[in-house]
């Protein structure tokens, strides 16, 4: 009955068990409840009861706890083990095979002339920096709390083992949706396109803020099939018309992608305090951002760099 419990009954439920009781529970249990209750918003004097909770824990329990969680770490290990691997021998092929630089489609910057602040204060680089930092953010931060998410009670009520099978059609949605973006982006134009993508993601994170069971579920997961334009999009609109300062604006956005290491933090920040399902509030900002990149931010106000600009200056 543990996962069907709303927060305050739940807490009263632990606090009326024995240390006996406790140690009886199936221990996956235990810890999904006693996680539930940690990142809900608890006041003063619950958090005071939850701590009692766990101090009453038997020596044994808390060892079996602790095993759990470094059991459930550990399934982790091994696929970001092997992405890393993954990249280390890209960087490495990349490097020995030290691609010729596109001179036939992008002017060759001049290197003591041009900076990263020359490309910085074109506005749609600047803001198309803030842009791919928002989607990436928004993006990596959604996909880390599904597992935790749609195994909420009054989400989707399943094992956290359960629930990351979802997480592959999240982000099997973004592969799918990449195909058909493509294809779309041949008859659309491309700011409008990535208004309506990002502005659909967006809605989709307040539906799942608002609504509980299935329809949250199906809401959050979808996000994915419309993450899947926004990456390239954002990064042709970024570097467009900028000649010899291409490379230098390429290298902003690529620096952008920090996003996705800074704001999962941040949403973790806001669960703490707020609750897993409200602190997808974060991604509906950055989906926010990126509607107006789209329709405004994405627009060239300052004139593109002369390719003779590098010879005279």
């Amino acid at each position: 009955m543990l996962d069907k419990l709303p927060g305050e009954s739940l807490l009263a439920t632990l606090t009326a068990q024995s240390p006996q009781q406790l140690a009886a529970l199936p221990v996956d249990r235990l810890a999904g409840a006693l996680d539930k209750l940690t990142a809900s918003r608890l006041d003063a004097a619950q958090a005071e009861q939850l701590a009692r909770v766990r101090a009453s824990l038997l020596p044994e329990t808390t060892q079996q706890l602790q095993a759990f969680r470094q059991k459930q770490a550990e399934l982790v290990q091994v696929p970001y083990l092997g992405l890393g691997v993954v990249l280390l021998l890209l960087a490495v092929g990349v490097w020995l095979f030290r691609l010729p630089p596109l001179t036939e489609t992008t002017e060759q910057a001049d290197t003591v002339h041009h900076t990263l602040m020359d490309a910085l204060r074109h506005s749609h680089v600047f803001y198309g920096v803030l842009a791919i930092f928002f989607y990436v953010g928004a993006e990596v931060s959604i996909g880390s709390f599904l597992v935790n998410y749609l195994s909420l009670p009054e989400i989707g009520h399943m094992s956290e083992q359960d629930a990351s099978h979802y997480v592959s059609l999240y982000w099997g949605g973004a592969m799918v949706g990449r195909l058909a973006g493509s294809a779309l982006l041949v008859w659309i134009n491309p700011r409008k396109l990535l208004a309506v993508f990002a502005a659909v993601a967006g809605l989709l994170v307040l539906t799942t803020m608002l609504t509980h069971g299935q329809a949250a579920m199906v809401s959050v997961i979808a996000i994915g099939l419309f993450n899947s334009i926004m990456f390239p999009t954002i990064f042709s609109l970024g570097i467009e018309r900028m000649g010899p300062l291409t490379g230098k604006a390429s290298s902003l956005l690529i620096m952008a992608i920090v996003g996705g290491a800074l704001l999962p933090l941040a949403q973790g920040v806001l669960a703490d305090h707020l609750g897993i399902q409200h602190a997808f509030v974060l991604p509906m900002l950055c989906y926010g951002y990126i509607v107006f990149y789209g329709l405004r931010g994405s627009l060239i106000r300052n004139p593109a760099v002369p390719a003779a600009s590098a010879e005279n200056a």
